[in-house]
């Protein structure tokens, strides 16, 4: 074969062909340094992990803050001083009710019980219904019913003590009137609280309107079950028996006293069986 007819080939040519980037500019392969892409790596890795544990701190913190300001901070701290009473009387005395809900005082109003509050004031004798209410940012609202006496309990000496309807000795009051509460005599308060008979007539003058109350001006308890009283001065004796069915034997005394063509010129009325009230 003749060498002079073969083809030729330009391998400068080619060479610069194939090296020659998009626009004209000679290019060489890159050399990749494992080294500093280790380094890189590394260092990347090591910022995520410090902008990983900076959020966090940071996060706790913003927690931490939220926590202590809710919580223990002066912010919803409930203030003694801002504690308000309504709704007492002379029987039942504000200051015992405050005292009560001054043990909440210093916490936060997010901590503070007002059920815990509530549980001890309807302990209090005289208090029927006892509302605390949270008034935001560092105060408490206290609502109570207080009740009138259910009886007074009279010694020999003259002496008065008042007394719920439960048998509990009220708050006591220097000259408070105890005009329309009656009075039941007893040799010994203490001894007269245990007493069935007693504890029973309580409980009757208890479950009787405020209006009938004020007309009572004696009880007698001679036993649990022969509760008398005397009305309008003596003009009117009710025998209750026990203290059962009360509601019915009030209604049933109710429509005979007041009835003068039932009660005629009568003047006691039996309902120990309320069925069959007697009229004498």
């Amino acid at each position: 074969m003749d060498a002079r007819t073969l083809r030729s080939e330009d391998f400068v040519t080619k060479t610069l062909k194939e090296t020659t980037g998009p626009l004209g500019v000679a290019a060489r392969p890159k050399v990749v340094d494992f080294n500093e892409r280790v380094k890189e790596r590394r260092h990347a890795t090591i910022l995520m992990a410090i902008k990983r544990v900076t959020i966090l701190v940071v996060s706790i913190a913003a927690v931490v803050g939220v926590v202590w300001a809710l919580f223990f901070s002066p912010m919803l701290m409930l203030n003694a001083d801002q504690i308000t009473v309504s709704g007492a009387n002379e029987w039942v005395s504000s200051s015992k009710v405050e005292s009560i809900a001054s043990t909440q005082a210093g916490k936060s109003l997010l901590l503070v019980s007002t059920h815990d509050v509530e549980t001890q004031l309807a302990g209090i004798p005289g208090i029927s219904k006892a509302t605390a209410t949270k008034q935001y940012p560092n105060g408490m609202q206290v609502q109570i019913s207080a009740q009138e006496p259910a009886a007074m309990l009279k010694t020999p000496d003259g002496s008065l003590t008042a007394v719920d309807g439960k048998g509990r000795i009220l708050n006591s009051v220097k000259n408070a009137s105890t005009a329309g509460i009656p009075v039941i005599e007893v040799d010994d308060v203490a001894k007269g609280l245990k007493s069935r008979s007693v504890v029973t007539a309580i409980k009757v003058l208890d479950s009787l309107s405020t209006a009938m109350r004020a007309r009572v001006n004696k009880v007698t308890a001679q036993t649990q079950d022969s509760i008398t009283t005397e009305l309008d001065n003596g003009n009117f004796s009710i025998i209750w028996g026990d203290a059962s069915q009360m509601k019915l034997k009030k209604a049933v005394v109710d429509k005979i006293i007041n009835d003068p063509n039932v009660i005629g010129d009568k003047h006691s009325v039996d309902v120990s069986a309320p069925l069959r009230p007697i009229i004498k």
